[in-house]
């Protein structure tokens, strides 16, 4: 699709292990802090990977009852955190009922957490699903006053870039005016943690928590557990300078592909992923050059690592030894569902604060994962485009082009 006016970024929502704030987050992860430690909240002496990077607190945006809110399922709380908060720093909040703002949240397992929720207290929930008459984005809508459509998308770790790209579609089609667009997850619970441990995905780096997600390093075992996420408020560019809206960057391309290889491993062949890349930098009109800062997929896990990275040689060539590439993975932990959406706010911060976080715990780099790689510290850069890597579980391989205003 030709995008004759711009779509821009002007708020976002988030919270993370590295905080509750964008400034907060962007802070610690130029720091290069890990928000990985071992798991509170429920009994991990029995699992194999003990360790994750955890929301113990979602804070209660003001304008809602505090009681209330506490009543809410956790993931419900992060979403309404993160709509909240992304509105209100774009401007919209006090003017939502202005305009057609639409919503779009990659939510992996709603009903899923729900329902272990309800188990681990007695309740029979999972056995009467006829009571699970609302999901959390339609009540979210509701209790928002948003007037747009809404929608949730599940593509695993991709999905928040398939959410940014949806909101960027109902812009272009006119069918919104404003969209809130991103993921949000709270998946470290006694039944995931279970399920990927036993899968051997986890690491076991259980006695120092700090260094066990370590993307690209020769010693990663597996990738970390985490909990979060980032709400982005997208408007056409022609509507942001009419009020002068402070502008993140524009989301300038998007490609996706499946490979539907395995549930869990991604596909031998890089096609797919490679694909993927590649469209992404034709939508948004780049060639590979450009490109200052990529934030990779990269989980931590000895197969997906090499995998990405062969598929980052494929499409840059040379300049794969030019172009910095970082997993923020590293300090975060593996968000799941909400992966893509805050690795996207971490290129956001890498724009704004001309610097590129690191992958840290990277001190023996796997030769077969041979790339710019930005380790264990900050750099100083410019970066005007990044690109943002998100290969999903299932094989639902995206990319993300994001551009400097």
């Amino acid at each position: 699709m030709s995008h004759v006016d711009g779509i821009w970024i002007t708020g976002v929502g988030t919270a993370t292990p590295l905080g509750h704030t964008y400034d907060a987050f962007a802070d610690r992860l130029l720091d290069g802090r890990s928000g990985i430690d071992r798991v509170r909240g429920f009994d991990v002496a029995e699992h194999p990977s003990q360790i994750a990077g955890q929301l113990h607190e979602v804070p209660c945006p003001s304008g809602i009852e505090p009681a209330e809110f506490a009543q809410l399922h956790r993931l419900e709380q992060l979403m309404r955190w993160c709509c909240v908060a992304a509105l209100r720093d774009s401007g919209w909040w006090e003017r939502r009922g202005e305009v057609r703002i639409g919503l779009v949240l990659g939510v992996g397992a709603e009903w899923l957490e729900y329902w272990e929720a309800d188990a681990l207290t007695g309740g029979r929930r999972v056995w009467q699903p006829e009571n699970d008459t609302e999901s959390m984005i339609a009540r979210t809508r509701r209790v928002l006053d948003l007037s747009g459509p809404a929608v949730s998308v599940s593509a695993a770790c991709a999905s928040g870039n398939v959410a940014l790209s949806q909101a960027r579609h109902w812009l272009d089609l006119g069918w919104v005016d404003v969209c809130l667009a991103g993921a949000c997850d709270m998946a470290v619970t006694p039944m995931a943690l279970a399920g990927f441990g036993n899968l051997r995905a986890l690491s076991r780096r259980n006695a120092e928590p700090q260094a066990a997600s370590r993307p690209f390093d020769r010693q990663r075992d597996g990738f970390v557990m985490g909990d979060g996420g980032a709400v982005f408020v997208l408007e056409p560019a022609s509507t942001a300078r009419s009020r002068s809206a402070r502008v993140y960057a524009e989301v300038a391309g998007y490609g996706a592909r499946s490979d539907a290889f395995n549930m869990v491993i991604p596909s031998p062949d890089p096609e797919p992923a490679t694909a993927a890349v590649r469209e992404a930098l034709r939508d948004a009109g780049c060639n590979p050059g450009e490109v200052d800062y990529i934030n990779a997929h990269a989980t931590s896990t000895p197969v997906g690592d090499i995998a990405e990275a062969r598929v980052l040689t494929a499409v840059f060539g040379d300049d794969v030894h030019r172009v910095p590439i970082s997993s923020t993975k590293s300090m975060t932990g593996h968000l799941l569902t909400a992966a893509a959406a805050v690795e996207a706010l971490a290129c956001l911060a890498a724009m704004e604060r001309e610097a590129l976080p690191p992958t840290i715990n990277l001190h023996e780099v796997d030769p077969e994962c041979d790339l710019c790689h930005v380790a264990n510290e900050a750099r100083p850069a410019k970066v005007r485009v990044a690109v943002s890597n998100s290969f999903g579980f299932g094989g639902s391989n995206t990319c993300l082009v994001l551009k400097a205003v």
